[in-house]
């Protein structure tokens, strides 16, 4: 029996309190009684400089520390990410919570929207955040935006955007989840843990207490700790360890358990300023698995020197840039051309219609090509960023994003909220169908061909050491005048596009995401 009183150290922001007294109820239903104590730590008085120009580690976390081992106070709630990745002699973390979604979320202020752009901020907003992590991979996806330091707790934050200080603002999701803040006035992007990569460690609380207190850590490990949460983490906060970083470290980590594997996302830049590397790893064993990661950002790494890939790049393209800085020459080209089949729309088969699902960038292309008037309540699903870009690049918003590589999910996730209704899939000529064939026998589905492919006849044989094939078509049109190196190295976009690789016993590596992002983290993961 557990009888004495505890007293829960803790900053006094909005979030801070939440957390304390999260614990504080946890605590009181298994008949553990606690109070809170407020302290100030040097991040909440030192508000008009930037985390890197601070002094030292623990900004938020060493105050409270201190009065952990003066015996002031018995236990510190803390928000993981903000803690040293070493404890101090004589302190340890004595549970870990249960991991609220890590994910970002941008906050555009109504009037600077605009759809056409990624992430819908208009060309050129200043976007404010204190944080070099994000303000790397922010650039890196939008290189014409302003970042601007951006300090205080969230409401403070949020405050800061309402007085139109800035166009947008940049928050972790979990703060505002638990603070049950209402964003009705803002735009509200969320850009997925897989896309914006997190702080190591966000979205979990950290009950930290005296070493020595072994009767306070049996009642935590059994009120409170997350064992699943806790492993994830110690690979996020040992990959933070060996980069030596703190929280100006315009470093990502974010580790997951998925069908029965690891998962892993690493994003890190020089600064702020610069453009992030990225590595995604999946693997059976965690073990070891930060001491893996850390030889593929060693700057004396050597890569392939030369990539080919069936798609035409502009200058600005993420995977140019990204493939570019680590002095890689890039071979883009398509191998195929898309024409229209169809130049008029039948406008009865819009009528009743309660979605419009794109499978690629080309189908939302040649599909509002034939101008369709649709009903103001359509709504849209896509296959993966790249076709969600394209549809706002059109002016329109998707409903529903299908992420990762799996169609399967995908068809399954999409089927939850579209089965029972109308369907429209506008796509190619002799497309798979994955998406369809999910759907219940009472779900409307029109099939819409908008385009073909046509193949170049003669492709001319790629020498680079990495081939990127973007479609099924592609590979088609390549083999079937070329021979396989075996010494080169293929990357699928996709599992049809993967299939073919398949069919020919050919080995290939399948990006996380379908997507530039996907290829270059599969372009950096590949040691020559």
């Amino acid at each position: 029996m557990f009888d004495r009183k505890l007293i829960i150290g803790t900053r006094g922001s909005d979030l801070a309190l939440w957390q304390a007294n999260f614990v504080k109820d946890r605590l009181a239903e298994n008949n553990i009684t606690a109070e809170l104590k407020i302290i100030k730590t040097q991040g909440d008085r030192i508000l008009h400089l930037s985390f890197d120009k601070l002094e030292g580690k623990g900004f938020f976390t060493k105050e409270l520390e201190e009065e952990l081992l003066a015996g002031t106070i018995d236990l510190a709630v803390h928000s993981h990410k903000d803690l040293p990745t070493e404890n101090p002699p004589g302190l340890i973390i004595a549970a870990v919570s249960e991991r609220e979604d890590p994910a970002d979320i941008l906050l555009v202020l109504k009037d600077c929207v605009d759809v056409h752009q990624k992430l819908s901020v208009k060309y050129g907003g200043i976007v404010g955040t204190s944080s070099n992590r994000r303000k790397a991979q922010l650039l890196a996806m939008r290189p014409d935006l302003e970042i601007q330091e951006l300090r205080g707790n969230v409401p403070t934050r949020i405050g800061k955007l309402r007085d139109e200080a800035y166009d947008a603002i940049m928050l972790a999701k979990a703060g505002v989840k638990r603070l049950g803040i209402d964003l009705s006035e803002f735009h509200v992007e969320e850009l997925a843990a897989t896309e914006l990569i997190p702080a190591p460690a966000q979205g979990v609380m950290a009950i930290q207490i005296r070493e020595s207190d072994t009767e306070l850590f049996d009642a935590l490990q059994s009120v409170l700790h997350n064992p699943e949460v806790e492993q994830e983490l110690a690979v996020e906060r040992n990959v933070l360890k060996l980069f030596g970083g703190g929280c100006h470290l315009p470093l990502g980590c974010y580790c997951r358990k998925h069908d029965g594997k690891f998962q892993v996302f690493v994003s890190k830049a020089d600064d702020g300023d610069g453009f992030p590397d990225r590595l995604f790893l999946e693997t059976a064993e965690i073990e070891g698995l930060p001491e893996k990661i850390l030889p593929y950002f060693d700057k004396e790494r050597k890569f392939c020197s030369s990539v080919f890939i069936s798609r035409d790049l502009s200058e600005q393209s993420y995977f140019r840039r990204a493939i570019e800085k680590l002095g890689i020459q890039i071979d883009a080209r398509s191998l195929i051309r898309t024409v229209p089949v169809i130049t008029k729309l039948d406008p009865f088969i819009l009528h009743n219609l309660n979605w419009v699902f794109f499978s690629s960038k080309n189908a939302v292309e040649y599909f509002f090509e034939l101008e369709p008037l649709l009903p103001k309540s359509i709504k849209f699903g896509v296959m993966g960023r790249g076709s969600e870009e394209k549809l706002r690049q059109i002016g329109h918003f998707a409903d529903y994003v299908g992420e990762g590589i799996d169609t399967a999910d995908v068809a399954e996730h999409f089927a939850a909220l579209a089965n029972g209704q109308t369907v429209l899939f506008p796509a190619a000529e002799n497309s798979m169908r994955s998406v369809q064939q999910a759907l219940s026998a009472d779900t409307k589905i029109i099939d819409l061909p908008v385009y073909e492919t046509v193949m170049q006849e003669e492709p001319e044989a790629a020498t680079a050491e990495i081939l990127i094939f973007t479609s099924p078509s592609n590979v088609d049109a390549y083999f079937n005048v070329n021979l396989m190196d075996p010494a080169q190295k293929i990357i699928a976009i996709g599992k049809s596009t993967a299939k073919k690789f398949q069919e020919m016993g050919v080995p290939y590596i399948l990006p996380f995401s379908p997507d530039e992002i996907g290829l270059a983290e599969a372009v950096f993961g590949i040691t020559i």
